[in-house]
């Protein structure tokens, strides 16, 4: 097999991953599940590295829904 040949197909794989949103460890998932996490993620690659990664929360307690309606 080709490089190019290896790098297509590598490439193939990290569409699909993104396509089923397989992006994440189990144990970061778990994490986001456990708090109950709506937010963003984002996350800035260059040349196959990690280069900054952050989030946005988006969800707020019932008591903040409450007084946000009131």
């Amino acid at each position: 097999m080709r490089c190019g040949d290896e790098e297509e197909l590598a490439f193939q794989e990290l569409r699909r991953s993104v396509r089923e949103a397989k992006l994440l460890s189990p144990a970061v998932e778990a994490l986001l599940e456990s708090v109950h996490f709506t937010g963003r993620l984002s996350v800035v690659v260059q040349n196959g590295k990690i280069l900054k990664s952050g989030y946005e929360e988006g969800y707020f307690t019932r008591r903040q829904d409450e007084r946000m309606v009131g």
